[in-house]
């Protein structure tokens, strides 16, 4: 019957950029137990291999993405090997240099999804009295992560996306460890809001949006921006250890 609102819905992602208030020019980077990166764009991206999925968004814009298996559960891994909680596993990962004294991690724990490794194992390359440490051992395993998830962005890239800011999300994002070592892995500065429950906030913008005929300007909740040099080293050795094993 006429005048009964209906709401169109959204996926969790769509949703989550939404909620973030998202727009072209933005990727977000989410890291829960799997991690997602997503870009904002005004056209569809069609990917031929299938890395990039091309999805829309809630607003009328596309969202392509891409997935990964290994995300956060890198980080409960790196944690329970060490014998140490997340606070403890930053505070030692922030005290290794960057690349980790040569130390390497493949965070395949569970397959991988991106790439398309669905029997792929983790592995550590370039081991050494040296380097066999806490500390460089807790830093492997974020910057692992990260360059699994830098790769992903690259994907996206590749399909002619432009990237203008960077935010990242999730459980993950709450490591001081992620936070300050994400600039060094993706080149550029990593905003962080306030944490919060992006996809609730996106489902209520719509709902509001739909009951009120406009979507409602709720800003963002804090914008703390991490920004260092970039290491291209990392990205270098941990290319390397993939083309080592084939990957």
């Amino acid at each position: 019957p006429a005048g009964i609102p209906v709401g169109p819905g959204a996926g969790d992602n769509a949703a989550a950029a939404l909620g973030l208030g998202a727009v072209p020019g933005d990727v977000v980077v989410s890291i829960g137990t799997s991690g997602t990166v997503f870009a904002v764009t005004a056209d569809p991206i069609t990917d031929a291999s299938g890395t990039v999925a091309g999805f829309a968004d809630a607003t009328g814009n596309f969202l392509p993405l891409i997935a990964t298996l290994n995300a956060a559960r890198v980080l409960d891994g790196g944690a329970r090997l060490l014998g140490v909680d997340h606070a403890r596993l930053s505070e030692l990962a922030l005290e290794a240099p960057a690349g980790s004294d040569g130390l390497v991690l493949l965070p395949y724990f569970e397959g991988e999804r991106t790439p398309n490794l669905p029997d792929a194992t983790a592995s550590l390359h370039g081991m050494t009295l040296r380097n066999s440490t806490p500390a460089t051992m807790a830093r492997a395993h974020v910057e692992g992560m990260l360059c699994g998830l830098a790769d992903g962005l690259d994907a996206i890239t590749r399909q002619g996306v432009e990237v203008e800011r960077v935010l990242l999300i999730g459980g993950g994002a709450k490591s001081r460890a992620v936070r300050e070592i994400a600039p060094t892995i993706f080149g550029v500065p990593i905003h962080v809001p306030d944490a919060g429950e992006f996809v609730a906030d996106g489902a209520a913008k719509q709902a509001a949006w739909i009951l009120t005929g406009s979507v409602p300007a709720w800003p963002l909740a804090g914008d703390e921006v991490f920004d260092a040099p970039g290491v291209p080293a990392v990205r270098q050795a941990y290319a390397a250890a993939k083309a080592e094993l084939g990957y």
